[in-house]
C-alpha cells in the first residue's frame, strides 16, 4: 500500500452529498474529499497491517481524510510505548480541526496502560499557544484520564487552560462534564471555586444539564450556578 494507492480508494469512496454535510460540521477546512469514517477506519485498519511505517513516512496531508488516516494509523499500528509518542508528537502540529483532533486523541487507547508517560507527554500542549495543541493536551485527558486516580489532576489542570479559541474552551467544558458525570462531588466542589471564564464555565454546566447520566436533583443545582453576563454567578435556572 501507497500514498498513490490510498488516494485512489479515497477517490473512488468520495460521496459529494456527505462532503458537503461534513464540511457544514467543520467549517474551518475546505480540503475534504467527503469519504465516511466507517470506510476510512477499514483503509486506516489495512495500513496499519502492511508497511505502515514507509507509509506514513510518506504520507500525503493534501485531504482532511489523508490526515485522518495517518491519525488512525498511528493508533491501529503495534509498536512501543516509546515510538507511538515519537509518532503523535510528529502528527499533533498537522491538526488543524476538531473532528482529526478528538478523532486522534480516542484512538490512543495504549495511553490507559501508560498513563505516567502520556500524563508527562500532554503536560506542555496544554501550556501551548497553539489552539489545536490545547485541544489536543484537553482531549487526551477527557479519554484516558477521568478516572478516580487523576480525576482532581485533571481538573486542576483545566483550571489552568488559557486560550481564547472557541475550540479550546468547548473542549474544556466536555472535560468538565465528563469528570461531573462520573465524580459529581468532587467535581461540584471544583465549579463553586475554579477559575474558569464565564463563557467556559456556563458551557460546562450547559453540556452537565444536558447528560442524560445526570440526574434531575443535580441539574437543578448545577443550573442554579450558572453565572451572568457580568461574571456574577446567577441564582436563576437556564431556561
Amino acid at each position: 500500500m501507497n500514498t498513490t494507492s490510498i488516494r485512489a480508494q479515497l477517490e473512488a469512496l468520495a460521496e459529494p452529498g456527505y462532503r458537503k454535510f461534513a464540511s457544514s460540521l467543520i467549517p474551518n477546512i475546505d480540503n475534504l474529499m467527503g469519504v465516511r469514517l466507517p470506510a476510512l477506519r477499514r483503509i486506516a485498519l489495512e495500513a496499519a497491517r502492511g508497511d505502515w511505517r514507509v507509509w506514513l513516512a510518506q504520507a500525503d496531508g493534501e485531504y482532511f481524510e489523508e490526515i485522518m488516516l495517518q491519525a488512525m494509523v498511528i493508533g491501529y499500528a503495534d509498536m512501543a510505548p516509546e515510538e507511538r509518542l515519537r509518532h503523535v508528537a510528529a502528527f499533533v502540529p498537522k491538526i488543524d480541526n476538531w473532528s482529526v483532533c478528538d478523532r486522534f486523541c480516542l484512538g490512543l487507547k495504549f495511553a490507559r496502560a501508560h498513563q505516567a508517560a502520556v500524563w508527562a507527554f500532554i503536560q506542555p500542549y496544554l501550556r501551548s499557544g497553539h489552539a489545536y495543541e490545547v485541544r489536543f493536551g484537553v482531549v487526551m485527558l477527557l479519554e484516558h484520564f477521568i478516572d478516580d486516580e487523576n480525576a482532581d489532576g485533571v481538573l486542576k489542570l483545566l483550571d489552568q487552560v488559557s486560550h481564547e479559541d472557541y475550540y479550546v474552551k468547548m473542549a474544556v467544558a466536555w472535560a468538565v462534564s465528563m469528570c461531573y458525570v462520573k465524580f459529581p462531588e468532587r467535581t461540584e466542589a471544583y465549579l463553586a471555586a475554579c477559575s474558569l471564564d464565564d463563557f467556559t464555565f456556563n458551557k460546562s454546566l450547559q453540556k452537565i444539564c444536558e447528560s442524560y447520566r445526570v440526574d434531575a436533583a443535580a441539574k437543578v443545582r448545577v443550573r442554579a450556578m450558572r453565572r451572568s453576563a457580568k461574571g456574577r454567578r446567577g441564582a436563576a435556572a437556564e431556561q
